[in-house]
């Protein structure tokens, strides 16, 4: 057996452990004792470098306790914390695959090992954003929202902090009430939008309040039938979200002051929806593109000027965030909907090349890998789908484990969440079809949860962990072998 070197946290030290490595980013040598370890840096903060090790933890280790080729290497050292984990909704880059390898590509018959369980979340349908140590989520106890932040290693609360009120009123909570939207990380920062409209930024360190606005009170925005749902863009200084109504259904704020830098005023889309805001370069403008439930838009990054949109006959609830590929537009919706793709010319003239009711997708999101999407269709199960011209590749229901629920992807496997019965199921992602990798039921599953809702918070996979919420239960599995 291979021996490697582990930090003790506590006292930050090295020390000898036996066990297996993956392949991390460098060796680094404490200089008394002349030992080693293995581990990617995460950040320097105070004279004190965090690294992370081939297990996931994060250790903690005095620069002026390593050698001077390493103390060297940390002055070089620029990597920003926001490049850090999984800092917002679907992901670093918006597209629902992590950058992890080296991860289990087959589970044990009872799943990976459970790392820890965070029990006091509250209410809501919330994921959970992860970056410099900390996992950030949002809840409802009582009638209070709170932001909550959580050691990354332990689970253990380190801080809770109530934006807003929750009274369950002016938005449907038949399902369950509750946020709905996942928190963003950005530079020390993290940034939470509750159901009923509060926008606030908070101190990633200690959840101290910096500023609140408030979607409809400020920007006379709409709240689609189920509250406001997602999750706030951050790019440099820009916060980007989309309050809807009549007025202006895009908005960008300094991410400092919470002060509007622009609002999009020919974007009057009504109901504000559920789908995110994600970035583009398209004819070398750089644009945020935003689905409503009639119409998906373009709008210049600079002023919001709007560039381009194309109607779009979403019902009932429009969620899943579009996919962005050179000047092709990706969008779908749920309740018989189906999806499109939409072609942007030199112009910004806008032509569909293809729609179909092969891609159903109610809210668990869909990923594009190479060229092909896949996600959940209504009906159909978990489905391939060909990026060229729409076509169905293969569909999978196991059963009914694969029925309906979300997906986010990692090291070129599916990860599966089903919404009904907790089944999280692993598969090789291929256009040649599904093969599973393992399956368990996550358990135990909230007891607070409405008795019409499900579970529809979507899974995350960073850092080597495997992140599952259910209500007021968060649970941690690990993932590396």
């Amino acid at each position: 057996m291979k021996l490697r070197t582990i930090l003790t946290v506590a006292a930050t030290v090295f020390v000898l452990a036996a066990g297996t490595t993956t392949s991390p980013a460098k060796i680094w040598t404490q200089a008394a004792s002349g030992k080693k370890i293995e581990a990617d840096l995460v950040k320097v903060e105070n004279g004190t470098a965090f690294l992370r090790l081939a297990d996931g933890r994060i250790g903690e280790v005095p620069v002026a306790s390593l050698t001077a080729e390493d103390q060297d290497y940390i002055k070089n050292f620029n990597k920003p914390v926001v490049a850090d984990g999984w800092p917002n909704f679907r992901g670093a880059k918006l597209d629902g695959i992590s950058p992890d390898k080296g991860l289990l590509k087959t589970w044990p018959a009872n799943g990976p090992e459970k790392v820890w369980t965070y029990e006091n979340a509250g209410n809501g349908y919330a994921s959970v954003s992860v970056s410099g140590g900390k996992v950030f989520t949002i809840g409802t106890r009582e009638s209070d929202v709170v932001v909550i932040a959580l050691d990354e290693a332990t689970g253990n609360e380190l801080w809770s902090k109530k934006i807003s009120t929750d009274d369950q009123q002016g938005y449907n909570a038949g399902w369950g009430h509750g946020p709905r939207s996942t928190p963003t990380y950005s530079e020390g920062h993290v940034y939470a939008l509750g159901p009923k409209g509060t926008l606030a930024c908070l101190s990633a360190e200690d959840g101290n309040v910096v500023w609140r606005r408030h979607m409809i009170d400020d920007f006379g925005g709409r709240a689609g039938g189920w509250g406001f749902s997602e999750s706030p863009f951050i790019e440099g200084d820009k916060l980007v979200i989309g309050p809807g109504g009549q007025t202006a259904g895009l908005v960008a704020l300094n991410k400092k002051t919470g002060e509007v830098m622009w609002k999009a005023e020919e974007v009057k889309p009504g109901k504000a929806e559920y789908a995110t805001v994600v970035p583009a370069d398209i004819n070398g403008v750089h644009q945020y593109i935003r689905l409503f439930e009639k119409q998906v838009v373009g709008v210049d990054a600079d002023s919001g000027k709007l560039l381009w949109s194309s109607p779009w006959d979403g019902a009932t609830a429009v969620i899943p965030t579009p996919i962005v590929d050179g000047n092709r537009v990706y969008i779908g919706s749920g309740y018989g909907k189906g999806c499109k793709m939409i072609e942007i010319d030199s112009n910004f003239n806008t032509t569909d090349d293809w729609q179909n009711k092969i891609m159903k997708n109610h809210h668990g999101g869909f990923i594009k890998v190479g060229d092909h999407i896949y996600g959940f269709s209504d009906g159909a199960g978990l489905i391939c789908q060909s990026w060229d011209d729409g076509e169905m590749v293969w569909n999978e229901k196991d059963g009914q484990f694969l029925a309906k629920g979300s997906v986010t992807v990692a090291d070129g496997m599916i990860y599966c969440l089903n919404e009904q019965n907790g089944a999280c199921t692993l598969g090789k992602i291929s256009p040649d079809g599904f093969e599973k990798g393992g399956q368990f039921i996550l358990e135990p599953q909230s007891e607070i949860r409405h008795n019409q809702g499900k579970i529809w918070s979507h899974p995350v996979v960073i850092n080597g962990r495997l992140y599952l919420r259910d209500q007021d239960l968060i649970h941690c599995y690990n993932l590396k072998p």
